[in-house]
């Protein structure tokens, strides 16, 4: 069986990408997995890092207001279209399986034209695009988040890799806290961005760093690729490092995270039972809030305004959560029950299914 995956930019579109194609592996060995990317999104270096072939079109933003890129979007869509079919052909690929972004919407167009059936992945709780209009097309549409507003759509979850699904906090801390050399007793807290790191974060937090070093709370600080930090110097450890491959020793390491809303970022911390402080993009369709909403509403997070995150609210609140065990206990057990771990191998059968009703 062959299969075409189409996603990339950012961890939200790789990270569940790459889980369901671990997953399709091993419920089909012989499957023939390419992937399908961009030129300057992360893909160029996870996938090939993963074992996977790439394939690379222009991407094609999908504006949400009149603007140049609107003017140009016929032109662009059609050769990204173009070149699209041209990888569905030479890959004789059986099933395209889209996740949203940039170069999903070419991706569903081309497999209509050459008839090959499609699947699409939703990762947020409010769609993007893409997978609107893809939706429209698709033989099966699967969601992370009960209840996103698309036709059809079946909650499966959102596909996470196997070093996240099947992550042991506690027996990984002592591990994880040598590896990041941070002190094996302290309470630590996580800062991560995403992939691409957040500017706000890095500020509020970086400029809270005597207060929270004065409480004895450690940071693991995940600027992003171009995101710096600049804490003031501490015999407490605050260690800033611009991206990390081992997120399952990240949040192994990690007592509370402060991140953005993202998909990825919200159900990998509900998953291993981490608790959140979750500071949603202050832009965008709002879909950040919406899926950070369940988590902070079972009592597993807190949901914080971008405006509000300043270094002193940081000092004000964050040390005083981070040294409350009872309460950290209490919204680690009310996050981990509410995201599937298995949604990998959900989508892969949904995958498995199609291909082989096409056939």
């Amino acid at each position: 069986m062959r299969v075409l995956l189409a996603g990339g930019g950012t961890a939200g579109h790789t990270s569940p990408l790459l889980a369901t194609a671990d997953a399709l592996g091993r419920l089909e060995p012989d499957v023939e997995i390419t992937c399908l990317g961009t030129p300057r999104g992360l893909e160029n270096r996870v996938v090939p890092e993963a074992g996977y072939p790439l394939e690379l079109i222009a991407p094609v933003p999908m504006p949400r207001r009149p603007n140049a890129d609107l003017v140009k979007l016929p032109v662009r869509l059609r050769g990204a279209v173009r070149d699209a079919a041209a990888v569905i052909d030479r890959t004789r690929a059986e099933v395209v399986l889209g996740f949203g972004g940039y170069v999903s919407m070419p991706a569903y167009l081309a497999a209509r034209r050459r008839g090959v059936p499609i699947i699409l992945h939703e990762q947020n709780a409010v769609p993007g695009l893409a997978n609107k209009a893809g939706a429209r097309l698709a033989r099966r549409v699967a969601v992370s988040f009960p209840g996103t507003p698309l036709p059809r759509a079946e909650y499966v979850g959102l596909p996470l890799r196997a070093m996240i699904a099947r992550l042991d906090r506690a027996a990984m801390r002592a591990e994880a806290r040598r590896f990041f050399d941070l002190d094996p007793d302290r309470p630590t807290l996580l800062v991560t961005g995403g992939s691409q790191g957040a500017r706000s974060l890095n500020q509020a937090v970086s400029g809270a760093a005597g207060a929270l070093a004065g409480a004895g709370v450690q940071v693991l600080h995940v600027v992003g690729p171009q995101g710096e930090a600049d804490p003031a110097p501490s015999e407490v450890p605050y260690v800033v490092v611009p991206f990390v491959d081992r997120m399952d020793l990240a949040y192994a390491a990690a007592d509370l995270v402060l991140s953005r809303g993202g998909a990825n970022s919200v159900i990998e911390a509900a998953a291993v039972g981490l608790p959140g402080i979750f500071v949603p993009l202050p832009h965008g369709n709002g879909e950040q809030a919406h899926n950070a909403r369940p988590v902070v509403e079972a009592g597993g997070g807190v949901l914080l305004d971008d405006a509000d995150l300043t270094s002193a609210w940081v000092a004000s609140n964050v040390p005083t959560l981070a040294n409350d065990p009872a309460r950290l206990a209490a919204m680690s057990a009310a996050a981990s029950g509410l995201v599937p771990r298995d949604a990998d191998e959900r989508l892969a059968r949904i995958v498995l299914e199609v291909a082989g009703a096409a056939r």
